[in-house]
C-alpha cells in the first residue's frame, strides 16, 4: 500500500487538545476566567503543567502579576460557558454572572476554582517563556480538587464521569471513548 502525504506550511495541528477555564484573580481584584486549548503537562514528578496565553488577552496581565492560576477542566455540558469564555474579555464582562459559574476558594492560590467544573489544578507559575503570539506559563501544581460525582468507588477520577472534551480544528470534540489501556500492547499476548 502506497500512502501518499502533502506537505503544508507549518501550524500547530496537534489534535486534539484540552479544553480548561484558567481562572486568575489579583490582590483586590475580581476573578476572571478564559478559555484555554492550549495546555498539557510538561512533567510528573514533580508535577508541572503549562497554558499558553496571548498578551492581548485579559488573563495574561492577571496571571503576569499574580503569578497564579487554576486550570479547571469542565464537562461535556457546560461546552456553551466555555465557548462563552473564550470569545469575550472579562475586561468588559464578569464571565461568572454571565455564565452563571461559581467561583469558590482555592486552598494554595487566590485565584477560585470553578465549582461546576469537575476537576480544578491549582498552579503556580515558576517559569514564563515567551515564544511569539503567546507566553507559556509554567506551573508548579500546588494541589487538586475534584468533584466528589466524578470519582469512582476506589476515590479515583472516573473520565465517563467527568466527560472532559477537546479542541481540534476549530470544534469541540468528546474524549470519552476506551481504546486501550497503558502498558496494554506489551499485555496482549497475539502479538
Amino acid at each position: 500500500m502506497i500512502i501518499k502525504k502533502v506537505a503544508t506550511r507549518p501550524a500547530p495541528v496537534l489534535f486534539p487538545v484540552p479544553t480548561v477555564l484558567v481562572t486568575s484573580q489579583i490582590e483586590g481584584g475580581e476573578p476572571n476566567m478564559v478559555t484555554i486549548a492550549w495546555t498539557g503537562i510538561m512533567c510528573s514528578e514533580p508535577p508541572v503543567v503549562y497554558i499558553g496565553v496571548n498578551p492581548i488577552r485579559y488573563s495574561h496581565s492577571l496571571i503576569k502579576e499574580s503569578g497564579e492560576y487554576v486550570i479547571n477542566i469542565p464537562t461535556v455540558t457546560q461546552v456553551k460557558e466555555v465557548d462563552f469564555c473564550g470569545v469575550v474579555s472579562g475586561k468588559k464582562v464578569n464571565k461568572f454572572k454571565e455564565t452563571g459559574l461559581t467561583p469558590v476558594p482555592a486552598s494554595q492560590v487566590k485565584a477560585p476554582l470553578i465549582a461546576e467544573c469537575p476537576v480544578n489544578i491549582e498552579c503556580r507559575v515558576r517559569q514564563t517563556l515567551s515564544l511569539g503570539s503567546h507566553d507559556v506559563f509554567i506551573a508548579d501544581v500546588v494541589a487538586i480538587h475534584y468533584n466528589e460525582d466524578v470519582l469512582d468507588e476506589k476515590g479515583r477520577p472516573d473520565i465517563e464521569r467527568i466527560q472532559p472534551y477537546g479542541f481540534s480544528l476549530s470544534e469541540y470534540r468528546l474524549l470519552t471513548d476506551k481504546i486501550g489501556f497503558h502498558g496494554y500492547s506489551k499485555k496482549n499476548k497475539n502479538r
